[in-house]
């Protein structure tokens, strides 16, 4: 579990939704954006088209506080994408938050975009030399000056001559007054899916948003794949040979909310599978199961299912702590573990306590929630990780690009233990994650299962260059 005033923060990118042909885009934007809200409390924002020009409203904050009725009904049209955002590249302030919208000799773009380019600073180099002027810090605003500066006038094809030049995790979506054009990278490092809302094309990073709307899930977007959406309907090609398959493992272990199916799979039946097999592969006495909400329960129920040893809940989540302490000083950071989850005396008290989390990246919240249960009377805490150690940082859209973040960069097991205070503590093996995932497209001749494995094997399936490695 990732407590992100805590200082063991881990976040994506941000989470993207689009709907193309419905009268009730905006509104229906709006809570598929809720639905993903998971993926990014840092803004919101959604751009609507009637075919003639772009409405739109962005905000800092959460879905329910950027948007209330007023500014959904200025939003006008049938056509729409929407976005919430963690800013993991570019600074948390108003001109980031997206969709970004931009005027062009083929006039109005809006762009959304979940993921982050390893190229970036490079691009945005090479476009400042050619004389483009950038508003923001965000790796978005560097396709939307690709697309402006192509020779194409057709939006699609300046499109597939900008992917081109990309590297890294992206699924954009890309709306004019005529076409919404959609892209996953060739690695499909993020997850974008397809669904139909009656005669409506609907777009999500994650299929919870399918379901808060009613659509019907169809597809998930292909690796290398552009969809083009106009008066004429769908029609999808390929912008780039699929590279390696690669989508990032964190989404089954944490990212994903657990009623999605992220290719296939299940997340909460995953990591219920993470957690029996991690029972199976490091087994202790104790008395009493107990996950770190939210993410971690799925986890824990399984652990507790195949080792025998009950399910309790240990832990509280506070779920109306105000937002002033996402961020808070050190000092507040400090209590802030205490503000947002409490123990419960009356089931660990002279308990010995397996404590299951999704993961540990730097150690401080661990450390912090073992002394939680053992200030509520917990005779033994023992840590049980469900995915394996983090090692690497991840250039593609997750917050820890540097290797001085992690904890596990240069400790081993019982050294972490030490720092955390537990007095026992293992992590799921690689192998053991991969076999309880069970993707079923993955290839039988990729030991990697067509999924991202760089934060834990240092292996990464897009070049990276030498100025991120170096960090």
């Amino acid at each position: 579990m990732i407590l992100p005033w805590a200082g063991e923060e881990l976040h994506e990118e941000c989470g993207v939704f689009g709907i193309w042909g419905h009268h009730d885009a905006a509104q229906l934007t709006y809570y598929g954006l809720h639905a993903l809200q998971h993926r990014g409390q840092e803004s919101a924002g959604i751009v609507t088209s009637d075919g003639q020009r772009f409405t739109f409203h962005r905000g800092m904050g959460l879905v329910t506080e950027v948007f209330h009725a007023e500014e959904l009904q200025k939003l006008h049209g049938e056509r729409a994408i929407g976005h919430v955002r963690y800013p993991t590249n570019g600074g948390s302030v108003l001109l980031n938050a997206q969709p970004l919208v931009f005027n062009y000799r083929g006039g109005e773009l809006a762009v959304a975009t979940n993921g982050a380019l390893v190229n970036a600073d490079s691009l945005r180099r090479y476009l400042e030399r050619q004389g483009s002027i950038f508003q923001t810090t965000s790796d978005t605003e560097v396709i939307a000056h690709l697309i402006a500066r192509s020779a194409y006038d057709e939006v699609e094809e300046a499109v597939k001559e900008a992917l081109q030049m990309l590297k890294g995790a992206y699924a954009f979506l890309i709306m004019t007054n005529e076409k919404l054009v959609v892209a996953l990278d060739p690695n499909g490092l993020r997850p974008l899916s397809l669904a139909r809302l009656g005669d409506a094309y609907v777009f999500a990073s994650e299929t919870c948003a399918f379901d808060a709307i009613g659509a019907d899930y169809v597809r998930d977007v292909e690796p290398g794949e552009l969809i083009v959406i106009d008066r004429d309907g769908l029609r999808s090609q390929r912008f780039a040979n699929a590279g390696r398959r690669a989508l990032c493992t964190f989404e089954y272990i944490y990212f994903a909310r657990p009623d999605s199916d992220i290719d296939g799979v299940n997340v909460h039946m995953a990591r219920k599978r993470m957690g029996k097999r991690l029972a199976e592969e490091a087994a202790v006495e104790a008395d009493v199961v107990t996950g770190v909400p939210d993410s971690s329960i799925s986890a824990a129920i399984g652990f507790a299912e195949a080792s025998g040893i009950p399910y309790e809940m240990g832990l509280v989540k506070n779920r109306y702590v105000g937002r002033t302490f996402i961020r808070p000083s050190q000092a507040l950071r400090e209590q802030g573990v205490k503000m947002k989850l409490s123990a419960v005396r009356k089931v660990v008290d002279g308990k010995r306590v397996v404590m299951i989390d999704d993961s540990i990246v730097r150690g401080t919240t661990s450390r912090r929630i073992v002394q939680l249960l053992r200030e509520a009377g917990a005779k033994e805490v023992h840590v049980r990780i469900s995915s394996p150690m983090v090692k690497h940082p991840c250039f593609y859209g997750v917050d820890t690009s540097s290797r001085e973040e992690l904890i596990a960069a240069d400790k081993g097991v019982e050294a972490i233990r030490q720092a955390i205070g537990a007095d026992s503590l293992a992590f799921l093996s690689i192998e053991g994650m991969l076999e309880a995932i069970g993707r079923p497209f993955a290839s039988p001749t990729d030991w990697q299962r067509g999924h991202c494995l760089a934060c834990f094997t240092g292996e990464y399936p897009t070049e990276i260059p030498g100025d991120l490695a170096a960090d």
